[in-house]
């Protein structure tokens, strides 16, 4: 008798993990299911075998979140890529393949993917050395060439990025106020949400005529789409795995560079450890091809993004929806430290 493993966190529903491994006969019999807790757009569970350990994947229908990510067809080909990926030697885990050679599953309208389970811990930046930094930038770099090279004939027609207008962030700022105002009784994250969005909106009101125009298409190529901590495996100093391939698109390239080094490096109190960013960058910008004006562009763009992103607290007040709330300090302290340093981190990304 296989067992769920549960504990007193609200967890994702008890998949059909039977009926998934009648599909992988190599997988052995189900002797324990896990869900785990890191994702925040799907389920995923530890599934312990009589044959190993594996991760099992459901890819949530997110139509709601106008996110096509859980469609079938962008599932089969996210699930293409990172097997092109792992044939040249890029560290992923690729789905395993079925009896009917699939790697989806649908099984009652809902579609469910096996990965070989990967040993492996999650670093931030904190705990990456500047070496290590460096092999980060080199890594993403790798990544960005490797799917130029697999994807080469799945080019879908990119469609063109349009900055947030600060007249609709405006309007955000102020429903965001109400709610947040209106939360009783109100607690240290209402009251840190109300200064920030006051303080953004005077910088805003101060920066706005840095709206950054529509970027061209040269600088756009494929990518990982969520290139972040919780979304690589290290193994001691190595990186092992890199997960979650559900926003694999076509985006300028180096904004992702500038994204994955915003997340990795912030500090808690929002400043970015800019040597780390140097080290990542010049590794990034060498193995990706990336010439600095192409990573002065992204920086510029990236910051305005932040400038005018709350979506922590539309997740809080809009989808009462708090998962993401322990990010907010370091992520809204980032758009005003980045707004002040503005030169010098256009230099560590560039110089």
């Amino acid at each position: 008798m296989w067992r769920v493993l549960r504990s007193s966190v609200t967890l994702p529903p008890v998949p059909p993990i039977g009926e998934v491994l009648r599909r992988y006969p190599d997988a052995g019999e189900p002797l324990a299911c896990e869900p785990l807790n890191k994702g925040l757009l799907n389920h995923g569970y530890r599934v312990s075998t009589t044959r190993g350990s594996y991760f099992l994947k459901h890819h949530l229908d997110k139509h709601h979140l106008d996110d096509s990510s859980g469609d079938h067809a962008t599932i089969v080909r996210q699930h293409r890529a990172t097997q092109q990926l792992h044939s040249l030697g890029v560290p992923v885990a690729p789905p395993l393949v079925d009896t009917e050679g699939d790697t989806v599953s649908v099984i009652g309208g809902q579609r469910y993917a096996l990965h070989r389970w990967v040993d492996g811990l999650h670093r931030d930046g904190t705990q990456l050395t500047t070496a290590q930094s460096r092999r980060l930038g080199t890594l993403l770099g790798t990544v960005h060439t490797g799917l130029a090279q697999v994807m080469e004939a799945d080019q879908p027609s990119p469609v063109r990025g349009r900055s947030p207008d600060p007249a609709e962030t405006f309007a955000l700022i102020d429903d965001l106020l109400k709610a947040a105002r209106r939360t009783g009784p109100r607690d240290a994250f209402d009251e840190l949400a109300v200064h920030r969005l006051v303080e953004r909106r005077a910088l805003l009101e101060r920066h706005a005529h840095r709206r950054p125009p529509t970027p061209g298409v040269s600088a756009r190529g494929w990518v990982h789409g969520d290139f972040h901590p919780l979304n690589l495996l290290y193994r001691d100093a190595d990186p092992v795995a890199i997960v979650d391939w559900d926003r694999l698109g076509v985006q300028p390239r180096a904004e992702e560079a500038v994204r994955a080094a915003a997340i990795f490096f912030v500090r808690p109190d929002g400043r970015l450890a800019l040597e780390k960013v140097r080290a990542y960058a010049r590794a990034y910008r060498r193995s990706a091809g990336a010439g600095a004006a192409e990573l002065a562009a992204a920086v510029h763009r990236v910051w305005w993004e932040r400038l005018n992103d709350f979506w922590i607290l539309r997740w809080r007040y809009r989808l009462h929806d708090r998962r993401a709330d322990p990010q907010f300090p370091a992520v809204s302290a980032l758009a005003v430290w980045w707004t002040r340093e503005y030169e010098a981190v256009g230099e560590a990304f560039t110089e």
